[in-house]
């Protein structure tokens, strides 16, 4: 059997179990198979796939047309300019999530080394992508799951960011201590009744209890409010629906300069705001 042989196969079966997007991930699988990129892949279409190689890949497939994940049948996902173990421990980083980071480099811009707190670090991606990309932040990761924090320390020994992410198990912000420059979450903000309704990717793999949540943000912009510095800023990511109402809550709260940043899609996805 040849790539291209291999590859066909592989994509009806999956656009028949209902897989989004059949032929990318066929490629993604058999390209992390054989060790190659995807441009690579392509260019040897003709190339013979051993018998070893077509067990394994047949195995990737096997798990995707469960609905698995695709970066957890991987293991390892990008983000930004990291590339992260990924595992049912956490969440799958997400592109909306590296607008997240976008506007927290943003804010810390010209702070030489801003203190960050990253509320529900999960697998270490905002944490670390912050760290990668300011040098002079130092950033501590909090997060109730032991799980996820020994993820993003498998994580953060990977991303090479010279021993200034602190990770530590705790419930939102209880026990931390500031001032920080700047507090960012991806909080878990899915209605319990939407659930049922989300794919099965995420329904059936993923950790219910870094998704579904009611007021989450809410609850950590009250209690990060005496924990910033003077000027220190907040940065929330949130659902569909939900940017405008938790901007006015911020305002309630006393927070200036509150701002809604879109994500890729243009839905309103981040939302921002600092302490006077």
């Amino acid at each position: 059997m040849i790539v291209s042989e291999a590859l066909a196969g592989a994509a009806e079966r999956l656009e028949a179990a209902g897989v989004d997007s059949p032929a990318v991930d066929a490629e993604w699988l058999l390209a992390h198979v054989l060790g190659l990129s995807r441009t690579e892949l392509q260019v040897e279409s003709t190339r013979e796939v051993s018998d070893e190689e077509q067990r394994s890949f047949a195995a990737s497939v096997e798990r995707r047309l469960r609905r698995e994940p695709l970066a957890y049948v991987l293991g390892e996902w990008g983000f930004r300019r990291l590339t992260l173990a990924v595992d049912s421990r956490a969440l799958v980083p997400r592109p909306e999530t590296e607008v997240v980071v976008e506007r927290c480099l943003a804010l810390l811009s010209g702070i030489e080394e801003p203190r960050v707190l990253d509320v529900g670090v999960g697998s270490g991606a905002i944490a670390l992508a912050i760290a990668d990309e300011h040098p002079g932040a130092r950033v501590l990761g909090v997060d109730s799951s032991e799980g996820a924090l020994a993820l993003a320390s498998e994580n953060r020994d990977r991303a090479g960011v010279n021993g200034r992410v602190e990770l530590a198990r705790g419930d939102l912000l209880a026990g931390v201590s500031g001032p920080f420059e700047l507090v960012v979450s991806n909080p878990p903000y899915v209605d319990p009744a939407e659930w049922e309704e989300l794919q099965p990717e995420i329904r059936l793999y993923e950790p219910r209890s870094a998704l579904v949540g009611s007021e989450v943000a809410e609850a950590i912009a009250r209690t990060a409010w005496p924990l910033l510095a003077r000027r220190g800023s907040l940065v929330l990511e949130v659902g569909d629906g939900q940017a405008r109402p938790l901007a006015r809550s911020l305002g309630e709260l006393g927070y200036d300069d509150v701002a809604i940043t879109p994500d890729l899609a243009g839905r309103e996805r981040v939302v921002e705001g600092r302490r006077p």
